[in-house]
Parts: structure tokens; sequence; C-alpha cells
């Protein structure tokens, strides 16, 4: 038996009641075919594929594209030559190609709606102004569209309608959507919607004694909202568990249909596959499904084209219909002479008979036969009525009646169109198109339910081989649906033993790490859900979290021991603080040499010889902070952490205070007297420099009397999404605000020298260390407010241990080396390399240096340059 036609994209009948377009004119496109008439209709038709590449159009569809456009045409001969059916009135016709693209047949139908942009005006032809004054050439009269049979596709309709409705024309379709009276109130069908076959199909599938199955939709309105009412009826019934739901890419890229194949695969068990696709998605998935070598194995559900060889045992569900005995005579006496009216009908002729046509200018390829015009359609190749013919024929008949409805009532006795129809009322003509009940073209009443649907009723076929040979098989009708199911099971035949109907069946095993979560209202079955995070399977019901300080096992079945990580020397985190610890160190204890082999030459007891020492030995112990930060913590690691992190800093900056604080009140108690300030003495700078270190030492002892130092292993610092990466990290029990805290002492002195470096900025040269100092004290102060924002800033990265220790360590080094830098190195390179200028120099008169106090004893006046 020959395959029942192609249901897969119900047909659309678009009725667009226009009830102010009469006044308007239509620009006439190059794409389209143009029946002249009094009142006419639109039709948008897919003839052809939707392209490639980018490309809006593809190759020509010769059943569903140009049968169905035939049909409309023929349609339109009969309904025009009855004279008891719209007396005086001729119907025309404008009809599109929608190409199976949404966004193309949108661009098309904006066609329909330009009479009605243009006409809004009086008739005049407003702003138009020709040379000389010529008055401007008028339109052709104006369209009068009342109606559209169209589009195949729901998603082409859906898009359509949208635009149609902001011009109050309306437009209708399948898919459930479209029932929605409130978004889409103009929508008629001859076709009954998609609901009534996801229905057929739930019922199917129960009979079959299947309750596992996956569904495949094409995207978009179609194949998405079928899926939806599918699951939503299964859902209702009970007894049927969807294993996957798949959504095919509107523009799928290559290998998709593979992947679609494998993902099916991942529910084997599952072998009844529910399709809501377009024509091309669904050869493709079978084409993938052959490459896949998984012939036989799914048992496909929904209308099938070509490839019948995969598609055994496919069951086809399609609305009932017949074949047009008027329309074959009529198409198959079609020409190139009596048919020049379509403008396809050209293109047709060369792929249905496999010639090519030559015109003026243009030469034919050698290698393709050339077409002699005297090929006749159904002796020369052959042919099959589509299967929608039926109903775009009833499609038009039903205007066609609705309209003759409306011209009885509005025209009673009057011959063609009379003032009350022009314009047409567009809700009074829906109102007759749901009033509208007659015999169709099948023999079969045609009639609309309140919200604009056709009843549902469906025949049902299978794909069946014969002898054995998929390819010499065919459809055969196993069954028919008219709101309840009549299905022969013993009809059908199977691949393997022909009448055992394979099973299709639900509670799959779960795999390693995963657990059985039943359905809620569907008893019989269970999602495998996997134990995702740091959960592990207790048992086949059950998964529960890791303890804190484990992770799962890779197939999450039981739990481990979390690996534990610190900032070791070999790290790449250590080596730079490491590197600049280890240069600070070197050019710390140059300095020191060289001041202590030359510490009675000037410059050496000029820089003030006691608080240089101290000073230099807090800079060695902030270069030595790095190496127990990148030690292995351990509680006496922790505790040298938590007394030099703050000591080395707080020795420094303790002597710049002091020596700072000394310049200032010198400078100042001079400008006033010439008797010296109290406590500038060596000696006094001293207590002052270790009294202030002392209060450092005193907090640092008392927080570890209350808190002692241990160390800890923090398994939330490095808990990353992916159990694999999780990390416990082992550090010093010192939370980010108390590592702060040990510093803060000392950033408080920074401060406060800063504050007096700034003070003394003013003084008399013969104090040659206070700009000095006042440029290292502003570096510091850069270099610690660029290190607060990193340090808190990465507080919730999972390389928190390594991003804060290394920038610790490095903002402590540089801070130290801007000290040894500013303060000691340029002296260090006079007293190696220039010897000559370590000389004592002339003092300077009291006048010229202000009012200078005198030097207390035991300092050298050095002590004041």
């Amino acid at each position: 038996m020959a395959r029942p036609g192609r249901a897969r994209e119900p047909l659309l009948v678009a009725l667009l009641p226009l009830a102010w377009l009469a006044q308007a004119g239509l620009a006439r496109a190059a794409g389209s075919v143009r029946l002249a008439g009094g009142l006419t209709l639109g039709g948008l038709f897919p003839v052809h594929a939707r392209g490639a590449a980018g490309r809006a159009c593809g190759p020509l569809k010769k059943e569903q594209g140009v049968h169905r456009l035939e049909a409309m045409l023929y349609a339109l001969d009969r309904v025009n030559a009855d004279p008891e059916l719209l007396p005086g009135v001729r119907l025309g016709a404008r009809l599109l190609d929608t190409c199976s693209r949404d966004t193309y047949a949108l661009e098309q139908a904006l066609s329909f709606v330009q009479a009605l942009i243009r006409g809004r005006g009086d008739g005049d032809e407003v702003g138009v102004r020709c040379p000389g004054g010529v008055p401007p050439l008028r339109t052709a009269p104006p369209e009068r569209v009342v109606a559209v049979v169209g589009a195949s596709a729901s998603s082409v309709s859906i898009m359509v309608a949208n635009v149609l409705r902001l011009f109050a024309v309306r437009a209708a379709g399948p898919a459930p959507e479209l029932r929605d009276s409130t978004r889409y109130d103009f929508f008629s069908r001859v076709v009954p919607p998609d609901s009534y076959q996801a229905q057929a199909m739930v019922d199917i599938v129960r009979a079959l004694g299947w309750n596992y199955v996956s569904t495949l939709a094409s995207e978009g309105n179609y194949g998405e909202s079928g899926v939806e009412a599918f699951v939503q009826i299964s859902r209702e019934a009970g007894g049927v568990c969807i294993a996957q739901s798949i959504k095919i890419p509107r523009e799928p890229k290559p290998g998709e249909f593979s992947k679609v194949i494998r993902r099916l695969m991942e529910t084997p068990n599952a072998r009844g596959i529910i399709i809501f696709a377009n024509e091309d998605d669904i050869r493709r998935v079978l084409e993938a499904a052959r490459q896949a070598n998984l012939t036989g194995h799914f048992l496909w559900t929904s209308p099938i084209l070509s490839l019948e060889d995969v598609a055994v045992g496919a069951i086809t569900i399609l609305p009932k219909r017949a074949s047009i005995d008027g329309f074959d005579q009529y198409f198959m006496t079609r020409s190139l002479e009596n048919n020049r009216r379509n403008i396809w009908f050209a293109e047709f002729w060369e792929e249905n008979f496999n010639c090519k046509l030559t015109s003026s200018g243009t030469q034919s390829d050698d290698s393709t036969r050339k077409c002699t015009g005297e090929e006749r359609i159904g002796r020369d190749s052959t042919y099959e009525q589509e299967g929608k013919v039926q109903f775009v024929i009833d499609a038009v008949y039903a205007i066609a009646h609705a309209l003759h409805s409306m011209h009885q009532a509005l025209c009673p006795g009057h011959t063609g169109l009379c003032p009350a129809m022009e314009p047409t009322d567009g809700r009074m003509l829906l109102q007759y198109i749901r009033a509208v009940r007659f015999n169709g073209s099948a023999g079969t009443p045609v009639m609309f339910n309140e919200n604009g649907d056709a009843p549902g009723r469906y025949d049902i076929f299978q794909y069946q081989a014969t002898n054995g040979s998929a390819s010499s098989g065919g459809y055969q009708p196993v069954g028919q649906w008219a709101e309840t199911l009549r299905l022969d099971v013993e009809a059908l035949q199977w691949s393997g033993d022909p009448h055992e109907v394979p099973s299709s069946l639900c509670s799959l095993p779960c795999g390693p790490g995963e657990r059985k979560k039943m359905v809620k209202g569907v008893p019989c079955c269970w999602h495998c859900e996997a134990c995702d995070g740091y959960r592990f399977q207790v048992d086949e019901f059950t998964c529960e979290a890791c303890p804190g300080d484990m992770r799962p096992t890779p197939n999450h079945t039981g739990c481990r021991p979390t690996p534990v990580v610190r900032l070791s020397w070999s790290s790449p985190w250590a080596a730079p603080p490491l590197l600049l610890a280890v240069l600070g160190i070197m050019a710390t204890t140059t300095v020191v040499a060289t001041f202590v082999r030359h510490n009675n030459t000037p410059i050496v007891r000029a820089s003030g010889r006691e608080l240089s020492y101290v000073l230099l030995t807090g800079i060695f112990l902030i270069y030595a902070i790095t190496f127990l930060m990148v030690a292995e913590p351990g509680a006496a690691v922790c505790a040298a952490r938590r007394l030099f992190l703050g000591l080395g800093t707080t020795l420094s900056y303790s002597a710049l205070l002091t020596k700072t604080n000394r310049i200032y009140r010198i400078f100042e108690q001079g400008k006033r007297s010439v008797t010296p300030p109290p406590f500038i003495s060596p000696t006094s700078q001293l207590v002052i420099t270790f009294s202030l270190t002392f209060l450092q030492v005193v907090g640092v002892i008392a927080w570890l009397g209350a808190r002692p130092p241990h160390s800890v292993i923090d398994y939330e610092e490095q808990r990353t999404v992916d159990p694999e990466q999780a990390r416990g990290v082992l550090k010093c029990d010192m939370s980010d605000l108390s590592l702060i805290g040990c510093l803060g002492y000392s950033l408080l002195l920074m401060v406060t020298c800063t504050v007096y470096a700034i003070k003394a900025r003013g003084v008399p040269e013969a104090f040659n260390e206070a700009k000095p100092i006042g440029f290292t004290m502003y570096t510091t102060c850069i270099i610690w407010l660029a290190f607060v924002p990193i340090f808190f800033g990465t507080a919730q990265s999972a390389e928190k241990i390594y991003i804060q220790t290394t920038t610790l360590t490095v903002s402590l080094s540089l801070s130290a080396s801007v000290s040894l830098g500013m303060l000691y190195v340029p002296k260090t390179y006079v007293i190696l390399f220039h010897p000559e200028q370590n000389v004592q120099k002339r003092k300077r008169s009291l006048k010229a240096t202000s009012t200078v106090a005198a030097p207390p004893k035991g300092e050298d006046a050095e002590d004041h340059k």
C-alpha cells in the first residue's frame, strides 16, 4: 500500500476578515500567484523547503507545496464555476511561498497588510509630488483580501498571526496555543488541533502496553506544543512515564541528530519514541538512527516520511481523509501551456520529470535531459495525491459557503457585491464561518466547534515490510481514532517476532551513584537522580552528604578523605615572595655590614646609628616573615607568625616615627628658642622606639595566652562545586581579620609617621632625612592601600590561601624594600663607591640654618644632617 501522505504538519486555515481593507491597494510581489476577483483569498504554502547556509528558500516541495497550492486553485475554479455559490461574485487569490520558515513567511505576509497601510488616507496620494505638476499615477484597484488559507506549520501560522493581528487581521492554525480565543479569536481550522493527535498517541501507547516512552520535538509551536499536550494528557491518564523530552533546534548544528540518537540511547528501554517534528527533522533523525546501526531498535509513533527501512513498525497517525478524484483529473492534465498562472509550475515540471527547460539567452546543462513540454503527469512520472489536498479544498469551500451565507443575509436578491459587503466586516464573517456545515470534497461533514476546531478523526497506519523487505513494504491501516481508539493489535507487525509487541517499559535500574526518585502520580515509574555534589548513594532510594572532611568517590557510591593542601616551598605562588625575601635579606645584610664597618664615618653617624640599626633590624624581620608564612603550619610556626608578622613592621615604623617626630620637634622648637626640645638624645629615642614596640609584643603575648596557636584543616575554603577539585587547606587558626589585626598597630604607626612626614616636609636642608622618610611613607601607604582590596576581594576565591599569602608577603617585602631603598641604599652607595664624599662638612652658621637648636651632649652635629 502506498504511504498515506504527509500529516506531520497539519494544514492551517487562516481566516483573515479585513474590516477595512476594501479601500486599499495591494502591491503585487514577484514571487506570488495572483488571480483577479471581487473578493480575494490569501494563501500561504510551503512551496520550497527551508534554505540552508543563510538562504531563505531551499529545494522545491512537490507534494506539500505544489499539490496544496494547486488544490486551492482547483477549488477556486470550482467555486467560481458554481452558479449556485456566490452568484455574481468571483473569488480571486494571492498565493505566497513561506519557504517552510516562519520569519520568511512573516515577511511574505506583510503583503497582505500593505493595502491597509496605504489605504488609510482619503484616496489621494498624500505627499506625492511629480515634476511639472503632473498628477501621480493611481495604483490598481485594491485586492479585497478577506481570508487566508495556510500556513502548513503552526510556528509559521503563529508568527504570521502576530503581525496580522496588529492590523485587525486574524489567522488560524492547529497548535493548541491557537485555541486561546483571547489572542487568536479569528482562528478556524478544517483539521483537528494537535491536542487531538496527542490524545490519539497516548491512547495508542497505552493500548500497546507501553509505559516508558521518549518524546522528540522540533523547536517551534507545532513540536513543542504537541509534546506538551502529549505529556499533559499522559500525566492525567496515568500509567505512562516520559523517559526523555528532546528538542531539535530550529537551526541544527552538524552532528545534532547523532547527538539526539545518543541521548535516546541513554534510556534504551524507552524504545517508543513519540515525534512531533517537521519533515526534514524526521528524515534526518531516521538517517542518524540508520548510521548508528539502530534500525529496528526504536519504535516511532509519528507521521513518517521516507527511510521506511529504518521505520519498519512505525505507527503513523493521519487526519481522516480521502483521495479527491476530481483533483487527480485536474492535476494530471496540467501542463506548461495551460498552467501559466502558477509561477512555480515550470520549476515543478523540471523537478518532476528530471529535465531542464531552456529559456531565451540560457543554455541547458548537457548532462540533463531537455524538457519537451509533451511530458504528462502520471504517465511520464509517478503521481500520488498529497494527503492534505482534501483539507485545502474544504478550507476554500468553507470560506466560500460563509461568504455565500453572508451575501444572502446582507445582499438579498442582489447579484454581485452590494454596499453592505464593501468592505467586508471581519467579525461578521467569522460568525458565518463558525456556522458553516456542509459535506466536504470527500463527502464527510465540514463544521467547526466554538473554538473553531474541526472534529478529531484520524486513520492509523503502520509501515510493514512485505516478504521481509522494507523497501517493498507499505503503510497498512491498523485502526481509527474518533474520540476513542479502535486499534487492531492483531494486524500490527514488528521486526523480530512479527506478532509480539515490543516492550517499552519503565522502571529501569539506576546506575551507580544514582537514586530512584518516584514520579508523583505514576507509581509504576521512577527517574534516576544523580547523587550530585558532595552526596553519595546510601541505598537505592537515598542520597546523603559526605562528612565535612570527606568527598564522594567518582561514582558517588561512597565517601573518601579530601586531600589536604598548603602553600609549599615548591609552589609557583611561593616563588615571587621567597625571591623578594631572599634578595631583601641579602640587601639588608649588606647595608648592616657596611654600616658596622664604617660605623664612625660621618654618613653613618649623621643617619642616627642607634635608630638605623633598629630600623634595619625591623626590615630584616619583615623579609624573614615570608619564610614563616610559607613554612608548614604547626603550633610553633603559628605562634611565630603571630609574633613576628607585626613585630618587624612595628619595629620599623616605631623607629621611623621616633626619628620623624624628633626632626619635627627640633624644627618647631628652633622657631621659638635655642633651647633643644626634650627626649632627642639617642637613648631617649631608643626608649621611645622600644616602648612603642613593647605594646605590640604585649598584645601578641596576651593573644597567645587567650587563644593558644594551632593549625587547622579548613575544608570549606576550597569546597568547589566539583567535588573532584575539593581540597582541605592546612593553615594556622587565624581568621582574615585577626591576621590583619596583627598588622593593625603597625599600620597605625605608619599612618602617624606619614602625618609627621607631611608636617616636617618644610624643614631646612640640614635635616637631610626628612624628605626620604616622607617619600618612604607615601609609597608605603600606596602599597598597603592596594593590598587591602586584593586581600579581602579574594576571600571567596578557591585559590584564597595562595593569593592572600602571596599578596601579604609581597606587600610586606615591597614596603621593606621601599624603606631600605629610600633611606639606606643611597648612603651605602656613597660609602662604598664615593668615599671622598663621606667626610665631615663645615658647620653652617646658626643664622644660615635659621634658628636650629644646639645638639645635646653625646650627639654629633652631623646627626642633624
